[in-house]
């Protein structure tokens, strides 16, 4: 899914939510601090962040406060659990005033952390990247979220946020279903393909998806992945070059989700279906596999019935996924040495330890330390991805608005009113006015 809605879904639900008002009124650093200098002197330092304590992250979190109340036992620490909404709203308002947090957690993108970026209300970091290295702790792919330019366009410029986990779509498969049916966890394209073939043959849907959310469209990307190369996902997220969404591996990839929804491994009614209906149905054993992002493997573990397992999307070199959010420091902040301190601790060995035991998908972990055998297998695919430097980022990404356009081509795609060029047609109308008015703005 986007990230974006992801968030909101898992973040928005659980954070600990205040009101934005009374939270502005509670936090900021003392006035008798160094003023957004970055002098140490500061006394009170103030986290915002919306992870629950109980999320991988929230445990992160938590042990990088308690490390860092440790290397700092004068100043006061102040954490504010805000929702991903409330933030995400209101960033621009409240960072203009001088009550803000010294170190907040925001999300990535052009339409987010760059826009922030390109309006000066937060800090560049690239000084202390620099310094404290943590342009050798993260891999490349991972630092395309924190560099954004003088217009905010993610992947270059100086560095304004630090990631410290990560995200992936893969696919999740009823072991117990593919074992009824005698069929091998597949290795590629083609025998992905066999295996859905032998499920329709048994009277079985075999692909839980959602057209009316983010789900069917990162299928559809998975597939573009699959039959384009690097070149084309840095044309088509960072603007390297102009994108014809009538090229081969777009086409090919609209073709063959098409191919796949007439012969009836997505099922006839998923253009109305959201994410929650397809990972509840995936859950209760209706489909034998699901296409989507780690950030479903928590309540996978809690409540799968059957015997499940994972595997990345057969023979992708490239997969959908990113960071995760970020940590940004408000240009206003009164106590930015300090919030560069906090950040450099969320990188520790200590706190990645932590991420990973959780299956948070540390982005400079190791995973031969994790002692749960799914959550040891979930990071080892990350690694791999990181490794080849696979993160592919989202389908929806690249300009605003365009989330909602390939939701409602896609449900034409399923609904069979449109044939895939008039879908790529409209995907590529729609992504060069927001591309336009990006480069404009």
């Amino acid at each position: 899914m986007t990230h974006q809605r992801k968030s909101r879904m898992l973040v928005g639900a659980v954070a600990l939510a205040l009101p934005l008002t009374l939270a502005l009124t509670a936090c900021g650093g003392d006035s008798s601090g160094d003023g957004g200098s970055g002098g140490a002197d500061a006394d009170t330092f103030t986290i915002w962040h919306y992870e629950n304590d109980d999320s991988a992250m929230g445990q992160a979190w938590n042990k990088a406060i308690e490390i860092f109340k440790a290397d700092h036992p004068d100043v006061d620490v102040v954490v504010e659990n805000q929702t991903f909404e409330q933030i995400q709203k209101n960033a621009k308002i409240f960072l203009t005033g001088d009550d803000v947090p010294d170190v907040m957690e925001y999300n990535k993108g052009n339409a987010t952390a760059g826009q922030l970026a390109s309006q000066g209300l937060i800090t560049p970091l690239t000084e202390e990247a620099e310094t404290r290295g943590w342009g050798d702790i993260l891999p490349d792919s991972i630092q395309t979220t924190a560099m954004y330019d003088e217009q905010g366009l993610m992947g270059s410029g100086d560095w304004y946020g630090v990631p410290n986990y990560g995200e992936f779509v893969g696919v999740y498969f009823n072991q117990d279903l593919f074992d009824e049916y005698s069929i091998a966890q597949p290795t590629t394209l083609e025998e992905l393909e066999a295996a859905m073939q032998t499920f329709v043959d048994n009277g079985i849907t075999p692909l839980a998806t959602a057209g009316a959310e983010y789900p069917l469209g990162q299928l559809w990307y998975e597939l573009v992945l699959h039959f384009g190369n690097r070149q084309l996902v840095n044309d088509y997220q960072l603007f390297e070059n102009d994108v014809d969404f009538q090229n081969e591996a777009m086409t090919q990839a609209t073709e063959t989700l098409d191919s796949w929804i007439k012969k009836g491994y997505v099922a006839a009614d998923s253009a109305a279906l959201t994410a929650e209906d397809m990972g509840t149905s995936f859950i209760a054993g209706t489909y034998p596999m699901m296409v989507s992002g780690s950030w479903w493997f928590g309540r996978l573990v809690e409540e799968v019935p059957f015997t499940w397992g994972q595997f990345l999307f057969p023979g992708n070199d490239l997969h959908p996924g990113s960071s995760g959010n970020l940590w940004v420091v408000p240009e206003n902040a009164d106590a930015k040495s300090l919030a560069y301190d906090f950040i450099d601790i969320t990188l520790s060995d200590e706190v990645q330890e932590v991420l990973g035991q959780a299956g948070g998908l540390p982005v400079a972990g190791d995973s031969s330390t994790i002692t749960d055998e799914k959550t040891r297998e979930l990071t080892e695919n990350f690694e791999g991805i990181l490794a080849d430097d696979g993160l592919a980022y989202y389908p929806d990404w690249p300009v605003a608005g365009f989330y909602d356009v390939l939701v409602s081509q896609l449900q034409s795609l399923v609904n069979q009113s449109k044939t895939p060029a008039e879908v790529l047609d409209g995907l590529g109308t729609a992504y060069a006015e927001g591309k336009a008015d990006l480069l404009e703005g």
